[in-house]
């Protein structure tokens, strides 16, 4: 896998400024992205199963959600594997999953933050905390990114640039609101050997009228040249076992 195009998108309920809730549109969105793998928020929990669905036929790309779904959801072209959905309190949660192509692993995190402020810092020290970023099981490169919910710096943002690297992102990065977006509540944060090659937001009329979120597209390279293989593929002969005694 020499580059791989990822997106996020919080989708507002597939709802536009107008209020109407029309998927097509975010369709559209997609389509002109072209991305292989979509992070998305916002999905109307009641109506996922139909929104994902639709999506997902329509792009050719596999739907990946929790079975007790908040709204975060993947599509993706590439296989995913280790789906976990951790709630962080309030309306805030992160959906995990493994994207294994080439004998080769990146870790994503789609992470959705409230907008209150004590709250949102809960949730990032949760979120930073031993059971997820934190957890020294992440071997590979990671990249976490999705909706962080804020509107002004806070010292929570600060937390994350010191245990998380920034994504590069377009020079006018706001992304909310659609209409008129000043704000850069959709973004990113890597790990390990990734490399963004390119970066860019969606600011067409369709990506306008489609959501109150407007789409972060990032193509990013894995830099690590060591291939991890999973258990599976290491020939019994060479499997460690326990030494009698």
């Amino acid at each position: 896998m020499n580059s791989i195009r990822i997106m996020t998108y919080n989708v507002s309920d597939c709802c536009g400024g107008d209020n109407e809730e029309n998927p097509g549109r975010i369709l559209d969105v997609i389509g002109h992205a072209a991305p292989d793998v979509v992070a998305l928020q916002g999905l109307t929990t009641g109506k996922m199963e139909d929104q994902l669905q639709f999506l997902a036929t329509q792009l050719g790309m596999k739907a990946y959600r929790s079975p007790h779904p908040t709204g975060n959801a993947f599509l993706s072209y590439y296989p995913l594997k280790g789906l976990q959905q951790v709630e962080l309190g309030g309306a805030g949660c992160s959906l995990r999953a493994d994207l294994h192509t080439d004998n080769r692993c990146i870790h994503l995190f789609n992470v959705r933050l409230s907008t209150g402020r004590e709250l949102r810092r809960e949730q990032i020290t949760h979120l930073l905390g031993s059971d997820l970023l934190g957890n020294v099981n992440l071997v590979c490169p990671l990249l976490v990114l999705g909706d962080f919910g804020d509107f002004f710096w806070s010292p929570s943002n600060l937390a994350l640039t010191m245990a998380l690297r920034k994504a590069r992102r377009p020079l006018f990065n706001g992304t909310y609101p659609a209409r008129l977006p000043l704000v850069p509540r959709d973004r990113a944060y890597l790990r390990g050997n990734l490399r963004i090659l390119e970066s860019s937001i969606d600011r067409t009329i369709m990506a306008r009228q489609a959501a109150t979120h407007l789409p972060l597209t990032l193509t990013i390279q894995i830099v690590d040249l060591r291939h991890y293989l999973t258990l599976e593929k290491i020939p019994r002969a060479r499997r460690m076992e326990a030494a009698p005694g």
